[in-house]
């Protein structure tokens, strides 16, 4: 019933838009810029947090047989939050979904925070569990701008976000040493810094939609499917149909959920493989750095092809990248910076066109009734498939070697194809 009610609500509140194509553009143009603000402060929450997460707990536990649980612990809480912000974004709209979100990943923080300054190891692992709401946030912000986006506007409206998301996720590790200088100022231990950042910068993205983000650009996009349905009249951000593409869906999640498993297992051991053949942790964190930037950086590109050339061809070039990437991680030489950097760019390449053509081809296929909850239900399927893609990695090496697993992710993604050609033979179906 409330999501009946701020749908009649804002036929009578924006009726402008409702009637003015060029007033819901303009609308679209500003909901771009709130998102791209919010992205900004919510990549440096969870950059930050995530950089020292693993060994804050190794300092408080004296041991590091634990340190991976920081992690599965936002992996877990990013998944779950992902469908509560779907679901709270589906019933009474983005903005109120969104902040919801930011703001329970500042609050995780400022538990992490409190945990630390009181050893509590309990109190340490629900807030890193709270704080995974945040990361959940930030990627299912990529969706908010494109709710009033026509259909040649979505790839580029969601590619504008992930650019954004760049600034604050480099901005963020920089800040450590900072962060922990500033920790150990007021009195706090020094690793607890970094969680200071990230709850200001989650609370303060949270409330930049909270504030901002009005009229919400789902509400109105509602507002506008039902009046024009009712009237006969369909435009790009209408509902057409009340019915989804389950096919346009099931082949969006494929692509997302197989290029998050490939990207995490053969990136998550690439520092160990790096390590038994002698890099320091500096070389490491170049080619992490290079992979990190191939992965959001192309995104203005990769939008524009998206929505020019097509969701998927641009999603079959995902699959044939992530394929390069792991021929070409398993070829390499152990001692070879050059050729490991340029596997680790192609991963990351691979994944962006993944996840961008995989976004379109999820918001084209959902409409207005469903398209929030959904995008919510398949993000979760994303954190999942990257957790398992984390653990599976470790125990494939351990049973066999990187290069195994490099060819064995290449070869996976390669799946991609026959569902994308099964796909093909009916076009997947333009939703408002």
């Amino acid at each position: 019933m409330s999501g009946k009610r701020n749908v009649s609500e804002a036929i009578n509140m924006y009726q402008a838009y409702i009637d003015s194509p060029e007033k819901r553009q303009a609308l679209y143009r500003r909901t771009l810029i709130i998102v791209v603000l919010s992205q900004i402060f919510g990549g440096a929450g969870l950059a930050a947090g995530i950089t020292v997460g693993a060994l804050l707990a190794q300092d408080m536990l004296g041991t590091d047989n634990f340190t991976g649980v920081p992690t599965a612990l936002f992996t877990l809480g990013s998944a779950g939050s992902a469908l509560l912000v779907g679901r709270l974004s589906q019933r009474f709209g983005r903005r109120s979904g969104l902040a919801a979100g930011f703001l329970a990943g500042g609050i995780g923080a400022i538990g992490v925070v409190i945990a630390a300054i009181t050893n509590n190891i309990f109190l340490l692992f629900i807030s890193l569990l709270i704080y995974g709401s945040g990361g959940a946030t930030n990627l299912q912000a990529r969706y908010a701008g494109t709710d009033l986006a026509n259909s040649k506007q979505r790839a580029t409206a969601i590619s504008i976000a992930m650019v954004s998301t760049t600034f604050g996720a480099v901005a963020g590790p920089n800040l450590v040493d900072v962060m922990g200088s500033f920790a150990m100022k007021i009195g706090v231990p020094a690793l607890s810094g970094p969680f200071i950042l990230a709850a200001a910068a989650y609370i303060l993205a949270g409330m930049i939609l909270l504030v901002l983000l009005r009229p919400d650009p789902l509400v109105v996009a509602q507002a506008v499917a039902v009046e024009q349905r009712k009237n006969k009249v369909f435009s790009d951000v209408s509902i057409n149909t009340l019915t989804m593409n389950k096919k346009g869906i099931f082949t969006a999640a494929t692509l997302m959920v197989l290029t998050q498993l490939v990207m995490v297992a053969i990136m998550t051991m690439t520092p160990v493989h790096m390590g038994n053949h002698g890099h320091g942790l500096s070389e490491v964190g170049i080619i992490i750095g290079f992979h990190v930037g191939a992965m959001y950086l192309p995104s203005l590109l990769t939008g524009v092809l998206v929505d020019r050339i097509g969701r998927l061809y641009m999603a079959i070039a995902a699959g044939v990248t992530l394929l390069a990437a792991g021929v070409l991680a398993a070829m390499a030489p152990g001692e070879s910076m050059p050729l490991l950097t340029l596997a680790l760019i192609l991963l990351g390449l691979g994944w962006n066109f993944g996840l961008i053509s995989g976004t379109a081809i999820l918001v084209d296929s959902t409409n207005s009734t469903n398209r929030a909850k959904m995008q919510g239900t398949i993000d979760v399927l994303v954190a999942l498939s990257g957790a398992t893609g984390g653990v599976l990695s470790g125990v494939v090496v351990a049973n066999s070697s990187y290069a195994v697993l490099s060819i064995a992710g290449g070869v996976l993604s390669l799946f991609l194809i026959p569902v994308l050609i099964w796909s093909s033979a009916k076009k997947i179906k333009v939703q408002a």
